[in-house]
């Protein structure tokens, strides 16, 4: 006999196997799915008028294999409202068998796409365009139910139900219209109800109250008409007599239509579910098969349906045995079930679907299309789908995203700048022909016989804006100056070597980052002579008139005083630029620059530095001291040296580095990235910027701030020639790039 003894390893009682738990969560999801899905089968084929079993047989079908071959675990697929408008007028037009012949070639033209793996390409198409589709269905949809809600009938069109609904409001009004509003009433009122209470899905306790009335009151009125079983419905697809060409558009709209609500739909799961994203070619394909199944059997088209695979997701679903679980118990619903479905009212399915067709005009996603510009492209394809017809309404939409598009790329702001006499046209975004008659009016309001300034900053500039700019530039009386920021597209042009193409467009420094000097001189002919004077002049309006305006708002609140986190010490050399090479803008550095970036001893013998430094930590109390040196430095040559004669002053100064020059012979060399640098005086930069620290260490406010954990000293380097700013790192015994320590 083996004992067992509980030891301190024990974890207590086995877990279930992983797959075990998940089939759990997926037999209660699949409940609430296939409560759910019921109701919208039965309602959406009526809303088509196909006959009403086809609903469930493409839930059932439909939804098994799209389960089992589509992309997404997920994803729970029937028949969905968003087909209902073009169902109903291909019905109308072909008859039900035939339609049934055109969801089979729906579904294989939704593999074709899917094994050419176009199902990417159908997520380019604009949101506007999606959402104001999915509108226009639900607007029509409602237009139409609204009708049998009344006790009357849907009308052939959009409109036709418009002009009809204020006399169907008047009429008379029997049995079905209470059914109607009893329904529409329990689903407003149910997400107000105890959460105990909505765990019950809202379609099935609509429906199935508004039934219990009709037939706890005896009510005689339209219900479901259900043959005996699945077995009874005869009907197999029929390819048309003639007309090809319309059979091929409804099986190609059916597809695209299906095909888009369906990758939405598994693109919109995925954003809530974590793990590995969904195989979109592959739902395509698993789609398309499932078309193919439930058309040949007699059903409905089938999309994954966005509304089934939230419910799925939100009922705690871990994989797609939750919906294959689900078309089983529908299966067994219309076997089983026949006789309880026959009692439920058209009027109840009707206004079920006037709900439905109200969410559909999601007014959340119509405040998130308006803020990001696309609000006309919404209400195009809205109107064009409830006004003529669903293709209609994307063409359209499509056609206007793309002009919109098109606007926005080749935008240009032209305007002209007054000062006194002096004019500036500036010219901004992509110039192109279609630019070109804006351009002219704004080019003729300039006076004759001013002299103008034309500032380009274009990011395209093609032959007829190019033409259009050089005649009036020759025509101008008076003296014309091209100024142009960036790439030199008119200068290009003028010289007979035009940029044809945006990509071979040189990359150029903007002007506020590359020195004054250099573009002055590359792209700016200046009417009086370069001084240093004009010079900075010139930059000096430049920053006014373009950068001013983009950081006043930050100067505004540094105007009554300074709160800067970093006490940067560094060399006066014009190649260094502290808050270019620290990214760090106006009031973030305390700034000492002088020869070398020494720091003279605390003992008084320079009080300039030394009350910077005072300042800084003590009454400014910033965290980090940085040293910074640099590569190629004058200071550091004069002290191996190399020190220019008759400067008095400046020998004065450099005595502050004979420490770094002891530092040099006593301690061994500092590397840069794990190299020694080639040049003597790089070599002594970095040991200056160790050795300036070591000095700050001896001022009184520095060592205090550093007792109290308030202050930290950093060193850095910045190769000029390399652009490469590095850090210094005392467990490796020298410097390393910048991002290679944390800090």
């Amino acid at each position: 006999m083996i004992e067992i003894v509980r030891g301190e390893h024990d974890t207590g009682p086995p877990k279930p196997a992983p797959h075990l738990e998940n089939l759990k969560h997926d037999f209660l999801a699949s409940i609430v799915v296939f409560l759910v899905a019921v109701p919208l089968s039965l309602g959406v084929a009526f809303a088509a008028g196909a006959p009403l079993l086809s609903g469930l047989i493409s839930a059932v079908v439909g939804g098994l294999v799209a389960s089992l071959c589509g992309g997404s675990p997920l994803q729970v697929s029937g028949p969905s409202a968003a087909l209902t408008v073009v169902l109903a007028d291909t019905i109308a037009t072909h008859g039900w068998p035939v339609t049934c012949a055109i969801t089979v070639a729906a579904g294989l033209f939704q593999i074709l796409f899917g094994l050419t793996r176009a199902a990417r390409a159908a997520l380019a198409v604009s949101p506007a365009i999606v959402h104001g589709l999915l509108a226009g269905i639900g607007v029509t949809l409602v237009l139409g139910q609204l009708h049998v809600v009344l006790g009357g009938s849907a009308q052939g069109s959009a409109l036709a139900n418009v002009l009809a609904l204020p006399g169907q409001v008047a009429a008379h009004h029997d049995q079905a219209v209470l059914i109607g509003v009893v329904t529409l009433g329990v689903l407003l009122a149910w997400p107000r109800l105890p959460k105990a209470v909505r765990r019950v899905p809202a379609p099935l306790a609509a429906v199935a109250l508004a039934t219990g009335l009709s037939v706890a009151t005896g009510m005689s009125l339209p219900r479901v008409d259900l043959p005996a079983g699945l077995p009874a419905l005869h009907i197999v697809p029929r390819l048309p007599d003639g007309g090809w060409g319309s059979f091929a558009v409804a099986a190609v709209t059916i597809a695209l239509i299906a095909g888009l609500e369906s990758l939405l739909s598994a693109v919109s799961v995925d954003k809530l579910r974590g793990g590995p994203r969904t195989d979109l070619d592959r739902e395509l394909i698993g789609q398309g098969a499932a078309n193919v199944a439930a058309g040949a059997l007699g059903g409905f088209p089938v999309t994954g349906v966005i509304v089934r695979s939230m419910t799925n997701y939100e009922a705690g679903a871990r994989t797609r045995a939750s919906s294959i679980l689900h078309c089983a118990w529908i299966l067994a619903a219309c076997l089983l079930l026949t006789g309880v479905l026959r009692l439920i009212p058209l009027a109840a399915l009707a206004a079920l679907l006037v709900y439905v067709g109200t969410k559909l005009v999601n007014l959340h996603r119509l405040k998130e299309v308006r803020r990001h510009g696309d609000l006309p492209v919404y209400v195009v394809t809205l109107a064009g789908a409830v006004a003529v017809n669903l293709l209609t309404g994307v063409a359209a939409g499509i056609l206007l995203a793309l002009a919109l598009m098109l606007r926005r790329m080749i935008f240009s702001g032209i305007h002209v700048e007054q000062d006194g006499d002096r004019h500036r046209v500036v010219i901004e975004g992509a110039l192109t022909f279609l630019s070109v008659p804006r351009l002219t009016r704004v080019l003729a309001g300039v006076p004759p016989h001013a002299e103008v300034t034309l500032e380009l900053l274009v990011d395209y500039l093609d032959h007829a804006a190019f033409d259009c700019l050089r005649g009036w530039q020759q025509a101008h009386a008076g003296p014309v100056t091209v100024d142009e920021i960036g790439h030199p597209w008119f200068e290009r042009g003028r010289s007979g070597e035009p940029t044809v193409r945006r990509s071979v467009a040189a990359r150029v420094v903007p002007r506020w980052l590359a020195p004054w000097s250099q573009w002055q001189a590359e792209h700016v002919v200046l009417p009086v002579q370069r001084t240093a004077s004009s010079l900075l002049c010139r930059g000096a309006s430049e920053f006014q008139r373009r950068t001013a305006p983009l950081l006043r708002e930050t100067w505004d609140g540094l105007a009554h005083g300074q709160q800067p986190h970093t006490l940067f010490i560094t060399c006066g050399d014009a190649r260094i630029v502290p808050n270019l090479i620290t990214t760090s803008g106006p009031g973030d550095l305390f700034t000492v620059r002088n020869i070398g970036n020494l720091v003279p001893p605390a003992d008084g013998t320079d009080s300039s530095v030394g009350a910077a430094i005072e300042y800084a930590v003590g009454v400014l109390e910033v965290a980090e001291i940085v040293v910074c040196g640099h590569s190629g430095c004058g200071a550091m040559k004069a002290l191996l040296g190399r020190a220019p004669d008759g400067f008095d002053q400046l020998g004065s100064w450099l005595r502050h580095g004979e420490a770094t020059l002891r530092r040099r012979s006593r301690e061994a060399p500092l590397l840069v990235g794990g190299e020694r640098p080639a040049a003597e005086a790089d070599q002594l930069a970095l040991q200056n910027v160790v050795q300036q620290l070591e000095t700050l260490r001896g001022y009184p406010v520095v060592a205090a701030a550093l007792d109290r954990g308030a202050l930290r000293l950093t060193g850095m380097y910045f190769d000029v020639g390399a652009a490469q700013v590095s850090l210094l790192d005392d467990a490796a015994r020298g410097f390393v790039p910048a991002g290679a320590l944390e800090h």
